[in-house]
């Protein structure tokens, strides 16, 4: 499917809702730490949608002819669209991530860096934890140079969404630990029997600096990077680990309704919408219009207190979207 774009001239400045809460000169966590990039809201590498597309695309600005208006509406919506702050959604998206592009420095092609898909999972602090076999040809770098980074995409399907790489210290699991370490590996992995296998270990990533990068998707999440304390000491968004469940549950039985929440939320008549994962603060979209594709954030009208509230909030955006629809 094709990609919304928007003209070159609505290149902006990736400072999102970070302007409205900026980071305190005297934390130290975060002294010289977040650096935003500029940012072009759509990809300019696809053609623009046609005029007739673009001046249909909107539910209730009968005014908008032209495709700068109408991206101007999707930009002026996602901006103001409640989201966790970076750390906080960067912390939760590894927590909840199970998969993830390991980059050792290899022995066997030395000076070179060798990839290798792996299973993960984060330990409380966050830090991420690997079952490595000692055939594996990572293992054995890791046990010459323990330096190695973690590749974490939000969404791996589509490279425009958010991609998270820490850097750091592969250190193996003290015996001591290894009993909580194998639980919480299980707990993300449960058929992960050979893990009790007599050349498999425990490794856990010490990451020294988290640096993180927004593509076309995501664009207003921004990029930079985080320390190894302000990372360890952020929260992950405890409504999250509800994402599967209720965009399961959405997608199957109530795709209208997530369609008529988005239509009504950003006057976009949108053809369908996708519900990706959901926070406390709201949710991302896959939504289409004729052929066209693009990820939205909905915001909640508040912050989600637990699941059971998730619910209440989904109703009252449903009921809100029907009552204008009549």
């Amino acid at each position: 499917m094709k990609s919304m774009v928007a003209p070159s001239a609505w290149s902006i400045t990736r400072i999102t809702r970070l302007n409205a809460r900026k980071i305190p000169n005297s934390s130290p966590p975060f002294s010289n730490v977040f650096r935003p990039k500029p940012y072009s809201l759509f990809s300019s590498s696809v053609s623009p949608l046609s005029m007739a597309a673009a001046s249909a695309l909107t539910a209730s600005s009968g005014d908008v002819t032209t495709d700068a208006e109408v991206f101007e509406l999707i930009k002026a919506h996602q901006e103001k669209a409640a989201r966790l702050l970076p750390l906080e959604e960067i912390r939760t998206v590894v927590n909840h991530s199970v998969q993830g592009t390991l980059s050792t420095i290899s022995q066997k092609y030395e000076g070179y860096p060798s990839g290798s898909m792996v299973d993960f999972a984060c330990d409380p602090e966050g830090y991420p934890i690997l079952a490595v076999s000692s055939l594996a040809s990572h293992t054995k770098d890791l046990l010459a140079n323990k330096k190695c980074s973690l590749l974490v995409a939000r969404d791996p399907e589509d490279k425009t969404d958010l991609l998270i790489t820490l850097y750091g210290d592969a250190i193996p699991v003290s015996e001591e630990d290894k009993g909580d370490i194998r639980t919480a590996y299980l707990r993300r992995h449960p058929n992960a029997f050979w893990v009790d296998f007599g050349d498999f270990q425990f490794v856990r990533i010490e990451p020294k600096v988290v640096r993180y990068v927004s593509g076309i998707a995501t664009a207003l999440l921004g990029s930079g990077e985080f320390s190894k304390e302000a990372y360890k000491a952020a929260q992950v968004d405890p409504i999250a680990q509800f994402s599967k469940p209720v965009a399961s549950h959405m997608n199957r039985d109530h795709a209208e309704d997530t369609k008529l929440i988005v239509q009504h939320m950003t006057s976009i008549l949108v053809d369908s919408a996708y519900m990706l994962d959901l926070d406390s603060l709201g949710f991302y979209v896959k939504a289409t219009y004729k052929g066209n594709t693009f990820k939205l954030r909905i915001p909640f009208p508040r912050r989600a207190e637990d699941r059971k509230d998730v619910k209440t909030l989904i109703v009252e955006m449903l009921q809100a979207a029907k009552s204008q629809s009549n």
